[in-house]
């Protein structure tokens, strides 16, 4: 299968006030085989986001390594971190972050212009593809304020994927939508998992969402306690 996914060694990340340290990960080994579809569940405070930001390179852990597609990202200073990032890592948040002042087209092409300087033509059409894929081909040029709820999550699915990501982490993606608008959602990224081999790493409460993925990892106090393989992922 090659290099996996993701592979997380012993990581840990502490957080110092002043004096006083916090720690919240506690030597996390997590390894994700391309294609995967996994759920991360866990009380509140267990360190679900903090182990997503990490993963996701947006936060830097204290201890241990994170290699994503088989590069090791603990020697990338932060700018070649920040390229890496954008070129191998989606995200999908519970609030779908769309810049209000751009329409669905232009939220979904941001990702390819912070890669590549200016919009042209195949980003255009590259975004256009995402939206009809995600059902709002018809609604490409309307503002976030013109869409319901869910058709703004639609849109933050397709802004993820833009750049081909290996790896999508999303973060309670349908934690603020109604069960027809999540049912949907998640089946979006159900979709994208099978048909373009993406790997997703899914943080959610929902347990009924969670008995639908193929693996269930559960964290707490920031210590993985439970993974198991899910035998009946739809």
């Amino acid at each position: 299968m090659g290099d996996p996914a993701l592979e997380v060694r012993q990581v840990r990340k502490d957080y110092a006030a002043g004096e006083v340290v916090t720690p919240v990960l506690h030597g996390v080994d997590l390894v994700l085989e391309r294609g995967e579809f996994t759920a991360l569940v866990g009380p509140s405070g267990s360190g679900k986001s903090t182990l997503l930001n990490v993963v996701g390179l947006l936060d830097r852990p204290t201890a241990g390594s994170v290699a994503i597609a088989g590069t090791d990202t603990g020697p990338l200073d932060d700018r070649a971190l920040t390229r890496y990032r954008g070129r191998t890592v989606g995200f999908v948040f519970q609030f779908h972050h769309l810049l209000p002042e751009f329409s669905a087209l232009e939220n979904v092409m941001l990702p390819m212009m912070a890669g590549r300087g200016r919009a042209d033509r195949s980003m255009v059409e590259c975004a256009g593809r995402l939206l009809a894929q995600v059902g709002l081909g018809e609604r490409a040029h309307r503002r976030p304020s013109e869409l319901s709820g869910g058709q703004q999550q639609r849109v933050a699915v397709a802004r993820a994927l833009a750049m081909a990501p290996r790896l999508v982490l999303a973060d309670e993606p349908t934690g603020n939508l109604d069960t027809r608008s999540a049912d949907e959602i998640f089946a979006l990224l159900r979709t994208f998992n099978r048909t373009a081999g993406v790997t997703f790493l899914v943080v959610t409460h929902d347990t009924r969402l969670a008995e639908r993925c193929d693996r269930i990892v559960e964290l707490v106090d920031g210590r993985i306690v439970s993974d198991r393989a899910n035998g009946r992922p739809a």
